[in-house]
């Protein structure tokens, strides 16, 4: 396929192939959009992104500005509950109080979600657009300092003073957990059918079918640059299993001092069971637009090691040789579980 420029990019990008995009929407139920990859790494990525591009690439940034990064469903929302609350003096009443979509909002949505382009009424697509407020990228650069952005977009897509300028928390996750994790979450979507093979699902994403593939190079690039003094990266399975040493990690990562009880309170919130609770980041709101299935919820399950549930032998002899593949000449090891 022919290789496309936009301007004020770097990078070159390509229309995916007309049948492996057929084989993508007869499993997937989206809009028949065109997938494109983007630059040499050949990240997988709606059309749509390519409107926004440029502006993403080149968005202004300020020192006082918090990303939380990460492949999808690898821990993101309780991440960004957490950096969120240590950077407003852990005001818990306020947090509850306001969605965090729009406190911690998510950089590409405007381009990755054509809102416009789902089949529901006027009124639900008006009360979608309020519950993902701000959904612009024009109303991210408005938003007062200090602001907290979320993108699941790889280093190299993001603009290139990120790391210089900003502090930055990235989360990785076994990349098993994540394919059911994401699975799931996309039943939940309606965006893949229930009688749809979770094996079908993984062979895309193991080809890098599935958006924001390929995992390895997206953690990877995160990964090397982990040493930088405004990077901290983290494992999901980490969290887990030490809530409270996942708080402190991230308090000293921007220098807050909290009191023990400080600490166990925080974790506490963020512990699982309560959290699936928290109207604020449980997304049930969203169910009465459409947009999320009356079955299911996004915040699902919370541990690690449950893709062993979905896997048969032959998926995971493929998984093991998939993953020695893509770590055998790299220093980047999974966390066992």
């Amino acid at each position: 396929m022919d290789k496309k420029l936009i301007k004020d990019f770097p990078y070159e990008y390509e229309i995916v192939d007309p049948e492996k995009n057929e084989d993508l929407v007869n499993y997937f139920c989206t809009p028949k959009d065109e997938y494109v990859t983007i630059g040499p790494k050949k990240y997988f990525l709606l059309k749509g992104y390519l409107s926004g591009a440029a502006r993403i690439y080149n968005f202004p940034l300020s020192s006082e500005d918090t990303f939380v990064i990460t492949y999808p469903k690898s821990g993101t929302t309780l991440t960004q509950e957490l950096v969120w609350l240590l950077g407003n003096n852990l005001d818990y009443e306020k947090a509850e109080s306001i969605n965090i979509n729009e406190r911690f909002p998510f950089l590409e949505i405007s381009a990755m979600l054509n809102i416009d382009e789902f089949p529901l009424t006027a009124d639900l697509k008006k009360e979608l657009k309020k519950s993902l407020i701000p959904v612009t990228l024009e109303q991210i650069e408005e938003m007062p300092s200090p602001r907290f952005i979320k993108s699941h977009l790889p280093l190299s897509l993001l603009p290139p003073s990120l790391l210089d300028t900003t502090k930055v928390v990235y989360i990785a996750r076994d990349p098993r957990d994540v394919a059911v994790s994401y699975y799931k979450f996309q039943q939940f979507l309606n965006i893949v059918p229930p009688e749809k093979e979770f094996k079908q699902y993984w062979k895309f994403f193991m080809s890098n079918q599935i958006m924001w593939t390929p995992y390895f190079e997206h953690v990877l690039e995160a990964w090397e640059q982990r040493k930088h003094p405004n990077m901290l990266f983290l494992f999901y399975e980490d969290m887990l299993k030490d809530l409270t040493g996942a708080v402190r990690r991230v308090a000293d990562f921007y220098g807050k001092t909290l009191s023990d009880d400080q600490v166990n309170d925080l974790a506490r919130h963020l512990d699982f069971d309560t959290f699936k609770k928290n109207k604020s980041v449980n997304m049930e709101d969203l169910k009465k637009t459409g947009i999320y299935s009356s079955d299911g919820a996004f915040i699902r399950k919370g541990k690690a090691g449950g893709w062993r549930n979905y896997f048969d032998e032959e998926m995971s002899a493929q998984a093991d040789e998939w993953i020695a593949k893509h770590l055998s000449d790299t220093d980047f090891r999974l966390p066992h579980c």
